[in-house]
């Protein structure tokens, strides 16, 4: 799904980005809700930051990767952690590119997330490459989702990836 966002960048550059689970849900400025094989998972576009609310028999669990008042977290390179009875993992990456590479990647982002029924992709008005996008699934007992943070501007592109899913207990 694509949608324009009505709103400026509230987060402008990648280094604004911070990350935090546990979190409250934040005003949206756009939501997808799923169903992945008995996960309630809602995809939320914040400015141009994200928050993902997942919800299982198990419990839930809430990521957010925005520029947050007073946080102290900046953006990990990575984080694996026990969420209850889950596994949680994340890892984030900035690409820095050019002014064509940066066009023609945003092009490709935005059309995989706009095709894909487990996709929300926000445009911000202003720039065709202004975007935050969202992609999910379900494969394997874990639930996955990758987001994409554009900041056309310096040319840098954030990438998330995160996996949530039961702690499979060790064979004694």
């Amino acid at each position: 799904m694509l949608t324009t966002l009505n709103t400026s960048y509230t987060d402008t550059r990648a280094a604004d980005l911070a990350w935090a689970l546990g979190r409250e849900p934040l005003p949206a400025l756009a939501t997808l809700d799923l169903e992945l094989a008995g996960a309630q998972l809602q995809l939320r576009l914040l400015g141009a930051s994200h928050q993902v609310l997942l919800e299982e028999e198990r419990g839930t669990c809430s990521e957010t990767v925005a520029c947050i008042p007073g946080s102290r977290t900046p953006l990990p390179l990575g984080v694996a952690k026990r969420v209850g009875d889950w596994e949680y993992e994340f890892a984030a990456r900035v690409e820095v590119l050019s002014p064509g590479s940066f066009a023609g990647r945003a092009q490709e982002l935005l059309a995989l997330v706009t095709d894909h029924p487990h996709g929300l992709a926000g445009v911000f008005p202003g720039s065709p490459h202004a975007f935050t996008a969202m992609l999910a699934h379900r494969r394997d007992g874990f639930v996955h989702w990758r987001t994409w943070h554009a900041y056309p501007q310096d040319g840098q592109l954030v990438a998330t990836r995160t996996r949530v899913g039961v702690r499979v207990p060790a064979a004694l």
